[in-house]
């Protein structure tokens, strides 16, 4: 195993993303987001994606140059057209409008349209909170979610995250699939030579399975059954939906070097806490002082395990730093 900063990190995505085409700002943006994952331990959506942006840039399957528009169609929401290029670039072009928005307002959306995957959902709704507001986010992917009792996939993992600020750190901070897992640590587990856990995918006659080839031929399961299915397709109805982006059917896979641009969807809320009350700090206080005083439980994204190094196949790490 490679033990490597996350300077490393930076400077290596840096590099790779520009030598494949990227322009210097979206390639800070993109870098800052692989950094990010890596230091919070989120390691399906650090390095791990760095190859395939290469390869898409290269392709031209996202647009690592193109100027997001950023439009104000109402008062209280905001647009980023990605225009298929990076949404780590949209959402930097259009957070400061979509923060004015809210300030003015009280509360606020923004829709980022036709962008490349998000990876980390939580990377912007930790921005939004650095803001002083409430954020939560929805996006889409490509379909590997069946229904309950089903066996062919509809939607994507479909995520959901929600940052809440607080005084020094976020107060709560999640960021998670609505399926049971996500697909990366099912292709890993293949790689791997690994079983999976039962409840995590079925196979293609919609059989629970634990080998992880059978459940790419098949599809994962929302967690929590019918309740995972429904947020994740309220994700859907927001991601797709309210952005005007294609539905999770109309997706390739997120990592393949060819083919149609992912032009997927985002969907954040931004809220201002002091909009309607001055209580908020000490009602989210209450919370998690009752969650303390149990010694070993905690609020989602408390007394995170931030990394100033990491640990990365010598492989992985041989093969990125091919790419520069």
């Amino acid at each position: 195993m490679a033990t490597v900063t996350l300077e490393e990190i930076e400077t290596l995505s840096v590099a790779a993303l520009t030598r494949h085409g990227a322009a210097p700002w979206v390639t800070a943006e993109v870098a800052r987001a692989i950094r990010r994952a890596e230091e919070t331990g989120n390691v399906i959506c650090g390095l791990y994606y760095l190859e395939s942006y290469c390869l898409q840039l290269t392709s031209g399957r996202v647009n690592g140059v193109v100027e997001p528009e950023v439009t104000r169609p109402r008062p209280g929401a905001v647009k980023a057209d990605a225009k298929f290029g990076f949404a780590q670039a949209a959402f930097a072009r259009a957070l400061p409008e979509a923060v004015a928005a809210a300030t003015e307002n009280g509360t606020a959306s923004l829709a980022v349209a036709h962008a490349h995957t998000c990876t980390s959902l939580g990377f912007f709704t930790e921005q939004i909170a650095a803001a002083g507001l409430i954020g939560i986010g929805f996006t889409n992917a490509s379909p590997v979610v069946a229904p309950p009792n089903g066996n062919a996939a509809v939607i994507g993992t479909n995520p959901i995250a929600m940052t809440v600020p607080g005084q020094d750190a976020p107060a709560m901070h999640f960021d998670f699939s609505t399926s049971a897992v996500a697909l990366g640590k099912i292709t890993m587990a293949k790689s791997a030579g690994e079983k999976i856990p039962l409840g995590w995918a079925v196979d293609a006659q919609g059989q629970p399975t634990t080998d992880p080839e059978a459940a790419l031929q098949g599809a994962l399961v929302s967690a929590g059954g019918y309740k995972g299915w429904g947020f994740g397709l309220m994700g859907e109805v927001l991601a797709a939906g309210m952005t005007g982006s294609v539905n999770s059917l109309d997706v390739g896979g997120l990592k393949l070097a060819d083919g149609p641009p992912h032009g997927l969807g985002q969907f954040y809320m931004l809220m201002d806490p002091g909009t309607y009350t001055d209580a908020f700090d000490a009602r989210i206080a209450r919370v998690v002082d009752a969650v303390a005083q149990q010694p070993d439980a905690r609020i989602p994204g408390a007394a995170r395990d931030l990394k100033a190094q990491v640990q990365v196949a010598d492989s992985l790490w041989e093969k990125l730093l091919g790419l520069t």
